[in-house]
């Protein structure tokens, strides 16, 4: 079999970022406007009033309690990383964000999204700090605005360039939304779509020219609205059945199928229940783990300021959280077993030979 070459920064990144298995068992806490909006409402606030204190605070003891349960951790370098550095497990790989946070409204009717990059930040400065990955959030709808698609597509290649100057993997997350008219967040129009809005996207964001190493992809379909989960099982409102399990189950196997690069599940801010459940599935139909955040960590926000009680709540419903994914994911596709990889024995490294390190 012919080998896969792969450069030495990327390789020694994903063995960092998966556990010693191959599997990616990490934790996100780099949310910032989301997170803003959750403290300011625990905290009887404005969102823009709530302080970078606040934020910092809060993310350090997330990371303080949860991170040594996860194979790495993704954090912001604003809030989380300077005040969170000493925190950090070892052993734990680190990835940190490259976008800023939201997003530019685009398009005619103002619903399309455009992404941007935080600025003063950089991908050189991500290697300097010692991060093991970037991972870059795009808003995604290939049927938006040509200018809309266009522009998300070309930061995507502008961090993937960079990310192969600077030899570090590359995490694309990708995320849809609605904007059509006949389209909300949580409706069977728009859960209807989500199947192949998924897949779309993962086809188009594999091919070689964005450098992507990692899909952080969405659920490619809406639990809520499966005939298994429609009666109300995760939050208690009946919805009509869209699809079933085994339909589900096929969904990921194409996203599985089209992804040129191992991919993990975000949770997208559902209850830690569902995103077992994706989880589950997910990891059963060709993912390699999952990359989760609120569903994780977010029941803590109600006992803050009260650091006490939000430790409490992490060291054992969180941890707790953690456990039950551990727990069904096993089924996960170890990265290097990926069809971009073909087996461990099979990765060597880029131009390696007598002199590789002068052309390195």
């Amino acid at each position: 079999m012919e080998k896969v070459s792969i450069s030495a920064g990327k390789i020694r990144g994903l063995k960092a970022l998966a556990d010693e298995n191959g599997r990616f068992k990490m934790m996100a806490i780099d949310q910032r406007g989301s997170l803003k909006r959750i403290l300011a409402k625990v905290l009887s606030k404005e969102a823009d009033e709530v302080k970078y204190e606040d934020l910092a605070e809060f993310k350090r003891i997330i990371i303080k309690v949860l991170s040594c349960y996860s194979s790495a951790t993704l954090v912001d370098p604003i809030y989380g990383y300077p005040n969170a550095i000493k925190y950090f497990s070892k052993g734990t790989g680190l990835l940190l964000c490259s976008e800023g946070t939201g997003g530019e409204k685009a398009g005619k009717s103002g619903k399309e999204i455009k992404s941007s990059l935080i600025s003063g930040w950089t991908v050189e400065k991500t290697k300097r700090v010692g991060a093991n990955a970037v991972k870059l959030l795009i808003y995604y709808r290939g049927d938006a605005s040509p200018d809309v698609v266009n522009h998300q597509k070309d930061i995507t290649r502008q961090v993937g360039r960079d990310c192969r100057q600077y030899d570090l993997p590359f995490v694309l997350e990708l995320v849809n939304y609605p904007f059509l008219p006949d389209e909300e967040k949580d409706n069977a129009t728009f859960a209807r779509r989500k199947p192949k809005i998924v897949k779309d996207y993962v086809e188009e964001f594999s091919r070689s020219e964005y450098g992507v190493d990692i899909l952080k992809v969405e659920f490619p379909a809406n639990l809520k609205f499966a005939k298994e989960y429609c009666k109300g099982e995760f939050d208690g409102v009946k919805r009509e059945a869209l699809y079933n399990r085994s339909e589900i189950k096929d969904f990921c196997r194409e996203v599985t199928a089209l992804a040129g690069v191992p991919w993990v599940i975000l949770s997208a801010g559902v209850d830690i229940d569902e995103f077992v459940e994706n989880v589950r599935i997910a990891t059963e139909s060709g993912a390699s783990g999952f990359l989760g955040g609120r569903a994780i960590w977010q029941g803590s926000a109600q006992y803050y300021p009260d650091k006490e009680a939000m430790e409490e709540w992490l060291s054992t419903s969180g941890v707790s959280n953690f456990k039950r994914l551990l727990q069904v994911f096993q089924a996960a596709t170890p990265y290097f077993e990926h069809k971009r990889f073909k087996g461990y024995p099979e990765i060597c490294l880029e131009k390696k030979g007598a002199d590789w390190y002068k052309q390195y």
